[in-house]
């Protein structure tokens, strides 16, 4: 008679599939709580002391762990020196395992969780019987996702045994869900110790969903999840209209909400390709979202926008009057809404926490054969702004200042942002010169540079960039400083009157 031993956590139609067992003539093993779910449900269950001839004890801790359980996991069948072996110590074989393991996600993801009841929610038994059920898969058949109960069932009633192709894709499946199930505590110890940039790093990240395509239509994608507390992050926003994202979608999103987390103040920040096109900080969401459009009226289009505060009916027509892909706000006033699910393509996210920016994570970039890994660049300056030029800046030109700094410390270097009353005039991202980056973005300006500041996101090699300012009317210029030829450039700002701060920080973005 071929045995079941069934032990889940989750126990979503567990009674129904061994029910359905019983009636295809398995004997089932079983342990707590499924145990008494069973019998409860009117099945004959076997006990597991009854198979080791050893009570439970510490509280459970030890059940499963013996060698009449994996031995009758992991006996390989057709080796005659293994049948023999376990006729001589009584062992019996094990053909199905059903576990699913401890809820250590839930635990730690709990309000108020102790590190007790985490420790608690470490499972151990469950995770030796699977990886000794999946490295037998040959012989022993292992289900870990309730989802898997009525291919299993269908096969042994179809064909009399799950297929080894089945065995193999189930075991598979499993030492997946061990790989992450141990990764998440490894995590959760790496933060409590305080521990960064471990001697081994482990990721783990959940389907969010799968995307009709990555970056080109011939690359396949999916979404993955964080597992962590993420307010006011893309995976917790909640769709309101239109078509699911894409994966252009969703970078270009989180490439605005990154730069949205820099500004406390209402503020819009419109995005094209990763890179900001437009920003705005205002008084009102509406002020913002027409300083950020004014920025730049043709890169807008089709843009992602993302928005820190309310959008009003006023608002959202004028969001209306041109084509945006995506649109991201903490809450829509109902009239908005309205408007905006008038057009039929714009997909509308709300996310609450918008502005949470505190998050404790890495920034990775996968390169060919490893994964670069550093913190996420929470910092802005390096202390106090140092005026290094005679003329110095004033109240307004510090504020406007400190915004185009925001804004180019989340552009793609080398980078150059030229704003003006809190509202970005031209941005140069991504070039392999600075003063091509700078001649981008006064090319943008179309005039509006007269009486802007300018943000560089990393120092000037030569005075060029401070020359060209000059010429487009520039009246400050704000950068990390410490180039070997920074009197240079100092000493063209003081000919030409143009205020210049060092932050004694650089913000690369690659």
């Amino acid at each position: 008679m071929r045995r079941a031993l069934i032990s889940v956590f989750d126990k979503t139609g567990i009674v129904e599939f061994s029910k359905e067992l019983v009636k295809l003539g398995w004997e089932i093993i079983s342990t707590g709580g499924t145990k008494r779910t069973l019998k409860e449900a009117g099945l004959d269950v076997i006990d597991i002391s009854d198979i080791t001839e050893f009570p439970e004890c510490f509280d459970g801790r030890v059940k499963t762990l013996h060698p009449r359980i994996h031995g009758g996991l992991l006996a390989v069948r057709d080796n005659q020196s293994h049948v023999e072996k376990m006729k001589e110590l009584d062992i019996n074989t094990i053909d199905l395992v059903v576990n699913n393991l401890y809820p250590f996600k839930a635990t730690i993801l709990k309000e108020g969780v102790t590190h007790n009841e985490v420790i608690e929610n470490i499972d151990i038994g469950g995770p030796s019987m699977l990886r000794a059920a999946a490295k037998n898969y040959k012989f022993v058949t292992v289900a870990v996702d309730p989802s898997d109960y009525d291919m299993i069932l269908n096969e042994y009633k179809n064909e009399g045994d799950t297929s080894l192709e089945t065995k193999e894709r189930l075991a598979a499946k499993v030492f997946q869900h061990t790989s992450h199930y141990d990764t998440l505590i490894a995590d959760y110890f790496n933060k409590k110790l305080n521990i960064e940039l471990p001697d081994t790093i482990t990721l783990t990240f959940e389907k969010k969903q799968e995307l009709r395509y990555g970056e080109n239509p011939h690359q396949k994608a999916a979404f993955y999840a964080q597992i962590d507390k993420v307010e006011g992050t893309l995976i917790k926003a909640k769709q309101l209209h239109g078509k699911e994202l894409s994966f252009n979608n969703i970078n270009d999103t989180n490439g605005a909400l990154e730069i949205l987390k820099e500004y406390d103040e209402p503020t819009v920040v419109a995005v094209k390709h990763a890179n900001p096109c437009g920003i705005g900080s205002a008084d009102t969401i509406y002020q913002a979202y027409k300083r950020a459009y004014e920025g730049d009226t043709l890169s807008i289009f089709g843009g992602i926008v993302a928005c820190n505060g309310e959008i009003d009916a006023d608002t959202a027509k004028m969001i209306n009057d041109i084509y945006i892909e995506v649109l991201v706000a903490p809450k829509y006033s109902n009239e908005a809404l309205e408007i905006l699910k008038s057009k039929k393509n714009i997909r509308i996210l709300q996310l609450d926490n918008i502005n949470k920016n505190d998050y404790n994570t890495y920034d990775a970039k996968k390169v060919l054969g490893g994964l670069l890994v550093q913190d996420r660049n929470n910092g802005l300056l390096n202390g106090e702004l140092k005026v290094v030029s005679k003329t110095k800046p004033t109240q307004e030109m510090l504020e406007d200042l400190i915004f185009a700094w925001k804004a180019v410390k989340n552009t793609k270097s080398n980078g150059i942002v030229l704003a003006k009353d809190k509202g970005t005039v031209g941005v140069g991202p991504g070039q392999v010169s600075r003063i091509w980056a700078l001649e981008n973005a006064l090319k943008q300006s179309s005039g509006k540079a007269d009486g802007a500041v300018m943000a560089s996101d990393a120092f000037f090699p030569f005075a060029d960039c401070v020359l060209a300012a000059a010429k487009a009317g520039i009246k400050a210029i704000i950068q990390p400083g410490g180039s070997i030829r920074d009197e240079e450039s100092i000493k063209a700002c003081d000919e030409h009157g143009i205020v210049m701060v060092f932050t004694n920080i650089r913000h690369f973005k690659h």
